[in-house]
């Protein structure tokens, strides 16, 4: 059911992080209204030995600053997203791209958990609500939620679904799943006695 317009908007920075190669430019791209800006670069022979591309060997580009998009919820709310660069030579700038978000969204690749864990403890350090998103590539889901988030070690409280990042529908649905998860984290501070 929507909301009737109120005449204000509302607007939201989300973050997409995760490993390297795990579909972070291609959850905002799918997703976007607006044409994404990224800043994907030619991977030369300087990240042979930097950049472990085993498990993404048709990987050609990446992400060497940040990807950005635009997608209205509804009318009312509009999210301004931001996808950080995979590489950890690159992550001096997430301090700067979480600055003012109210949520993130991390992507996970389950033939690399290891590669999610840094952002996983990144959000968890600064205190900003995110939801895990496992990356169905090839369109299956080889393990199910609850094993990832054993394997992730993250709250019970934290939200994991599946997403398939080149689809429109299921990242729209994870943003949404991000949203509700942030209102309701909000609802349940306020409502707790001071």
């Amino acid at each position: 059911m929507a909301r009737p317009a109120s005449g204000r908007v509302t607007s939201a920075k989300i973050v997409i992080a995760g490993g390297f190669g795990v579909g972070k430019t291609t959850l905002v791209g799918s997703v976007s209204e607006i044409t994404p800006l990224t800043t994907e670069a030619i991977m030369t022979s300087a990240g042979v030995g930097v950049d472990d591309t085993r498990q993404v060997p048709g990987k050609l580009t990446t992400t060497v600053a940040m990807d950005f998009g635009r997608i209205s919820i509804d009318r009312d709310l509009i999210l301004y997203l931001f996808g950080t660069p995979g590489q950890t030579r690159f992550w001096f700038m997430w301090d700067e791209l979480v600055r003012g978000a109210i949520g993130a969204v991390v992507m996970v690749d389950t033939r690399r958990l290891a590669d999610c864990f840094a952002a996983i403890d990144f959000f968890e350090h600064r205190r900003l609500p995110y939801l895990v998103a496992i990356n169905c590539f090839d369109g299956v889901q080889y393990h199910n939620a609850d094993d990832v988030r054993e394997a992730l070690a993250v709250s019970p409280d934290v939200p994991v679904v599946p997403c398939d990042a080149r689809s429109r529908e299921s990242t729209k649905q994870v943003l949404i799943s991000l949203v509700e998860y942030v209102l309701s984290m909000r609802r349940s501070r306020a409502a707790a006695p001071a």
